[in-house]
Parts: C-alpha cells; structure tokens; sequence
C-alpha cells in the first residue's frame, strides 16, 4: 500500500525584465487590497468574498484562493488584523510549468494573468535538492496543491505544495521502537528499546535554536521600538526564520539516520493534543514555548520517516518525565537533567531525564504501556514554571508548508484548492516565453 505525502517546493524568480517586474507589483499590489477589503469587510463565507474580489483586476487562480482563505482568517486563525507581507495566493489551476534543458535556466513557471493572451513564462531557480520532485510536477506524477508567491525586497520567492505517493512504512518481524523527545534544552532526544532497556540514545541540541529565538525576539522588539524601516525589520525576520528552518530540517534529519541504524525501526512521539490549553506558565515561559514550532518539527520527522519507510506512532504524553522507565513508578526530577526514582528496589537511582522520558515514550505504543503510572500523584506532567519543562504544550498538527508572517510568529495551514470551470492551456512555442 502507498500513503501520500506533502512537500513544498521553493524557486526563486530569475531577474525579470522591467515589463515583467511592473506586471508582477501590479499583481501583488491587487492582490492585497482585494484582501484586505474583504477582511475589514468582515466576509466570512466564500460566496461573500466573491462578491467583494469579482471586480478586483486578479486572475481567476488569485480570486478563488481569496474566496477559500478570508474566511479562514478569522474563524481558523483568529486574525484580528493583517499585517503588510501577505503573500500572493493561487489555486492549483495556477501549477502549469516546464522543463527544458537547452535554456539557462531549465524550469519555468506560466504566470497567471487576467485577461486572454496576457500570462507569460518566468524562469525559476530551483533548489537542486528538490529537481526530482519538480520533475514529477511537471510530467503531473506529482499533485500540486496551493500556491505562493512573495516578493522579499528585490526577490519574488514562490512556494508550491505538492503531494506524491511513497510506499506505507511497514515492518517486517519484531519492531524497535524508538522515542524521541522533542523539547527545549534539548531539541531531540531519541531512545531505542532493545528488551526494554534504553540503548544508544540519541541527543540533538537545542542551545542554537533557543539562542536564535531569544535573540530574534529581542532584535525585532528593539528594532520596532526605534520605529526602523519595514524593510529592515522583514528583513532581519526572514533571517532568523530562515536559521530556523535550518535547525528543524537538520534535527529531523539526524532523528531519522539514528532510526535507520536499527532493524525495523518504529518511531515513537508524544501525541500533544492531550496537553490542556489552559495551563499558563507565565509571560516568559510562554513566549519560550509558543515561539518555538514543536508540531513542525514533529511533522518535519514524520515526513522524512514515511519518505525512508519508518512507520510513526504518537502516544499520550502524560508522566513521560516523571515515570522511571524500569519500574514504572512516579520519580521526581530535582533539576532539568536529572530524574530520580524513589523505588529502593529499582536498579535505577538516578537517570538523564530526557533519555529516561523518551524511553518511556517508545515503551507506550505497547498498548499495555499506557496504563497510569504506579504511585500515580494528583498532579500532570507539566511544569507549572519554566525549571522543569521538557516537552512541548503545543497540539501536535499535520506537517504543512509554514509561510511565517511578522505579526503572527506562527505557520498557516494551506488552503485548499478552489475549482472553477474555466481554465486555459498555454501553449510553448519557443524557449524564451518573453511578451515584451
């Protein structure tokens, strides 16, 4: 059996032409103000929408993403307001592409305009990592799903979602079931189970990434104190943003190779939609948490696990922390690092408490390792202040393509595609594809 998954492919624009660059502000400049219109204007169905970007002058790609997404501002996202860096988005009636060797530049994407006659070619640069897959986007073995374009500064940036079937990960014989902890101080930390004893765990860092979102909350606050340049702001955003993304892919990475080295490998994480929403940790711990995507980078390792063939399983995160791996009794950590257990009779005094956590992580999708710890308390498993936090307080989501936003800090989901009836084959006539 095969199961599908999502990636997004990203392109940067080569230079275009003076009449190319006028065509594409215009579209953005459009393209905004029908949004933001039917935002102030409170539409929250598609049909109002419609009614409100019919006039603009967008193409038919733009107005049907506008008519699938305003409405999710506010009901989904809860927006009170839009910020000024939305990007450009259009259904996948807009995914039409090429490929050709003989150009300098081999990819091209059919921009979509309004009017008959009036689309034209732009030449893509493409993250050669990613040319298999915009391979099977062009020949259609590859769906593609929303599309984004965004402009930053002089660069216009796009974004295509895609899916593509991968064989379901299975196992052969007996499963090794590894867990991993996904947390702060330390980002990853992964456990396997041989006979129900942890074996060469695995720990990924998270010193860089807690820096950078220290750091980068601390430089946009000082720079929107001093009332600096948009441009500037954006752009120090976008760089910490950037060095994020890089930390989430390389973790997940490593999380996947320590997998392989086992022989049938299961990967074990908490589900978190169990967490309660209602726990307040206080002002700073609460921007430690939420700044940091803990579901993105869950979703990033089920994406690289289903495309090596590792099956992914989440258990309930409840007493990870607090329950001894061995005995299964309610310990204590006196300090992040350490977790102790108060069973005498247990040949585990002391213990790492991230490796002692992920351990019992893999040791629950025995289903028989769900059950309530022994010498279970009247308290949860998570910490009231920020000393003892080692997982996240986040719901865990589906792995979608992030488009960070300056005001929001958090990731959107991708909308869905809206059908409409009229569409158009462009047709190649020469490598060029120039309307000028």
């Amino acid at each position: 059996m095969s199961t599908t998954v999502t990636k997004t492919l990203q392109a940067t624009f080569a230079p275009p032409t003076a009449h190319k660059q006028s065509k594409l502000n215009d579209l953005l400049k459009t393209y905004r103000d029908g949004l933001q219109e039917a935002f102030d204007a409170g539409a929250s169905t598609m049909s109002a929408v419609s009614d409100i970007v019919t006039p603009y002058d967008l193409p038919y790609q733009a107005k049907a993403a506008l008519c699938n997404y305003v409405p999710k501002l506010r009901k989904t996202y809860n927006a009170k307001e839009l910020d000024d860096g939305h990007p450009i988005r259009l259904t996948n009636q807009a995914a039409t592409f090429d490929h050709s060797e003989e150009r300098d530049y081999a990819f091209t994407w059919w921009v979509p305009r309004p009017g008959r006659g009036t689309n034209f070619w732009i030449p893509l640069r493409i993250n050669p990592e990613q040319e298999d897959l915009w391979h099977d986007l062009v020949s259609e073995d590859a769906k593609a799903g929303e599309i984004r374009l965004q402009q930053h500064r002089k660069n216009w940036v796009l974004h295509v979602t895609v899916e593509y079937p991968v064989e379901e990960p299975a196992t052969n014989g007996d499963a090794t079931h590894i867990g991993l902890d996904i947390g702060e101080t330390a980002l990853i930390t992964g456990c396997a189970l041989k006979d129900g004893s942890p074996t060469d765990p695995f720990v990924c860092s998270g010193s860089r990434a807690k820096h950078l979102r220290k750091e980068m909350y601390t430089t946009l606050k000082r720079l929107q104190e001093r009332d600096a340049s948009e441009w500037r702001i954006e752009d120090r955003f976008s760089h910490y943003q950037n060095a994020l993304t890089e930390i989430v892919e390389k973790a997940s990475r490593q999380a996947v190779e320590y997998a392989k080295q086992y022989e049938n490998p299961v990967l074990v994480m908490e589900d978190l939609t169990s967490i309660r929403e209602r726990l307040d940790y206080g002002k700073y711990m609460n921007r430690r948490l939420h700044s940091w995507a803990f579901a993105r980078l869950q979703g990033r390792i089920e994406d690289k696990a289903t495309e090596a063939g590792i099956p992914v399983e989440y258990v309930n995160p409840a007493y990870t922390s607090q329950t001894c791996h061995s005995c299964h009794r309610i310990g204590r950590r006196d300090s992040q690092a350490e977790f102790r257990c108060p069973n005498g009779d247990c040949h585990v005094s002391t213990f790492q408490a991230d490796i002692n956590a992920s351990a019992n992580i893999a040791r629950r999708v025995d289903p028989w390792g769900e059950s309530v710890p022994l010498d279970k308390a009247e308290r949860d498993d998570s910490p009231q202040d920020g000393s003892g936090c080692d997982t996240a307080t986040t719901h865990r989501e589906k792995s979608v393509p992030a488009q960070m936003t300056l005001t929001a800090y958090e990731e959107s989901e991708p909308s869905a595609s809206v059908h409409e009836t009229e569409s158009r084959e462009p047709t190649r006539t020469d490598g060029s594809g120039d309307d000028d």
